[in-house]
């Protein structure tokens, strides 16, 4: 079946959109790959919903690749380039039968090829492009992954690894390049990284300690112990990792930044933002995982609600004022820019953004890295932008009144400003601007929308059951009416495979925009406090993070403990 007809299909049980299905084939005339694979990486429609659909079309099983382990003796059967060139792969062997998942199973071809190839029997069942590429991927094109921590360091002699201590004040730099070239120190840094990209991590942190060393993963964004090397490979790892950043290994006194690329093959490479910091017993190196394939730029994936969505894409289309998104570090408010940035990216405007650092790529879009050593941060880059004919400027951060005050110029002399500030919520926002120095009644000229935001972990979709723990009173003591609560039923992962046993898989935002309607701006001319703004706002509509939250446990998104780690009590 061609992708025009399983395309025609979707739209014509409704299933999918006319509008969705054109934007599914502009993106795939673009990466060259199947309808089917390009629907699933858009999110439009579901791994589970498309593969159901195919076995319909079909008429064969479906089989979700994600909820088993395949056999390496299995996987054996098949050559890689042949399961790439027929978008298949051996799932399971059951006598003179090779049950094989392929993405089109009429394709005659294909099972021929197999059959000749294996000298069995094939039975087809159908699955998405976008799982097998995955599968492919998982099973032919990571060899590390078999690798386990233990095995690597199995090829350590330790009685030989001997650094100089924090005391000495000699570097013999020669035999730290030479101890971090060493193949087991490659392997066993190649290794932390291949498996946070594995296990989606978002944050590498690698920390040294009197007596200990550790490496930790945040995934979701909560940190868990990963594994703990020997004390002994400390200097060997910290140089090695700052060699493939390119820092200098023999400066350990102040801290440094840097980046490394990994590539994974199949055209596809991971970014990594590295920061060194001096500790007490070593250097700590935090690397932040930068992957552009998982970029979420639809802000209907977002996390947003009807009304905050609607507000939100209204004031950025503006054509002038500012836009603030608050959050602290970690917090999405990079993302939630980059999809504003996304939706008003056309050939027709002229968007410039100043960034620290520059964390994704986006085509068509003026990016410029900060250098504060030579004197190139926000407030110069600004008053650069404003004789570069720009439209729309975005701001990595607003951390001082001048870069605050040019940004409130430029928002009142017809340009669209969007920027971030670290505050706790919305109302907060405008005392926060207020206390850098800029007078209130620029604040309430130049800004015109205030969001907050906060990440909660999402629920696992394949393990999701009834939370029964929490009772009626707990959700009315969170903030939910006594009649609210009485319709809700929370939900909670229960720990599976899929989800390492968290309960939890991936993360949704919550949201609290505030829009700066007349009431409010002529709070702040009257010098109003965060509260009288707060309160002033929830009347006039807007939902907060914990309301935010709640409507998300309320969607059964996430639990309860969730909201409650995240966001504060109105």
């Amino acid at each position: 079946m061609s992708s025009d007809r399983i395309g025609e299909l979707l739209v014509r049980e409704n299933i999918i959109s006319a509008e969705q299905l054109k934007q599914a084939r502009q993106e795939q005339q673009q990466s060259g790959k199947r309808l089917a694979y390009t629907l699933a990486k858009l999110g439009i429609l579901g791994e589970k919903d498309l593969t159901e659909f195919l076995s319909q079309q079909y008429g064969v099983p479906s089989i979700s690749l994600d909820e088993f382990e395949i056999d390496p003796e299995v996987i054996a059967l098949v050559p890689k380039e042949v399961a790439r060139k027929h978008t298949a792969i051996p799932v399971q062997r059951a006598g003179s039968t090779l049950i094989v998942a392929m993405a089109d199973p009429t394709n005659i071809y294909a099972i021929d090829d197999l059959k000749f190839l294996t000298g069995l029997n094939i039975e087809p069942v159908v699955t998405t492009d976008a799982a097998i590429e995955d599968a492919i991927v998982r099973y032919y094109e990571q060899p590390e992954e078999v690798e386990s921590y233990e095995d690597v360091l199995g090829d350590f002699d330790l009685e030989e690894v001997d650094f100089a201590t924090e005391e000495d004040d000699e570097i013999d730099l020669a035999n730290f390049q030479k101890e971090s070239a060493q193949a087991p120190v490659v392997k066993l840094c190649n290794l932390i990284l291949l498996n946070a990209i594995n296990k989606g991590a978002s944050d590498i942190h690698i920390e040294p300690y009197e007596k200990t060393y550790r490496v930790r993963y945040r995934i979701d964004g909560v940190l868990h112990e990963e594994m703990h090397p020997p004390l002994k490979l400390k200097n060997a790892i910290t140089s090695r990792l700052k060699i493939m950043s390119n820092l200098d290994i023999a400066e350990r006194r102040l801290p440094q930044d840097g980046r490394i690329k990994l590539k994974l093959g199949k055209g596809r490479a991971m970014d990594f933002r590295v920061s060194t910091l001096p500790t007490l017993f070593g250097e700590k190196i935090v690397l932040r995982l930068l992957d552009k394939e998982n970029l979420q730029l639809d802000m209907t994936k977002l996390g947003f609600e009807e009304k905050p969505l609607a507000d939100f894409k209204e004031n950025i289309h503006r054509p002038y004022g500012m836009c603030l998104v608050t959050g602290p570090t970690g917090s999405g408010k990079t993302t939630t820019l980059y999809s504003a940035l996304s939706e008003l990216n056309s050939p027709e405007v002229n968007i410039s953004t100043a960034e620290d650092p520059v964390e994704y790529n986006l085509q068509g879009i003026n990016q410029v890295q900060m250098h504060e050593d030579i004197g190139l941060n926000f407030a110069t880059a600004l008053r650069a932008f404003l004789r570069q004919d720009p439209d729309i400027i975005m701001v990595g951060e607003i951390r001082d009144f001048e870069t605050a005050e040019i940004a409130v110029k430029a928002a009142l002399t017809g340009h669209l400003v969007l920027s971030t500030l670290h505050t706790n919520d919305a109302p907060s926002t405008v005392n926060r601007l207020l206390n850098m120095g800029v007078e209130p009644f620029l604040v309430t000229a130049s800004v015109n929308m205030i969001v907050a935001q906060r990440l909660a972990r999402r629920n696992c979709r394949d393990c999701t059951v009834d939370d029964d723990r929490i009772t009626k009173q707990a959700l009315v003591d969170a903030g939910m009416s006594p009649d609210e609560a009485a319709k809700v039923q929370p939900k909670r992962g229960k720990g599976c495979k899929t989800c390492n046993g968290t309960g939890y898989k991936g993360r949704v935002a919550l949201y609290e925009v505030m829009v700066l309607s007349d009431a409010l701006k002529e709070l702040v001319l009257q010098g109003a406090s965060t509260a009288e703004l707060k309160a002033e706002a929830i009347r006039l509509g807007m939902a907060t993070l914990r309301r935010s939250g709640l409507n998300k446990v309320r969607d059964g998104m996430t639990t309860v403990e969730e909201v409650l780690r995240v966001t504060a009590a109105d």
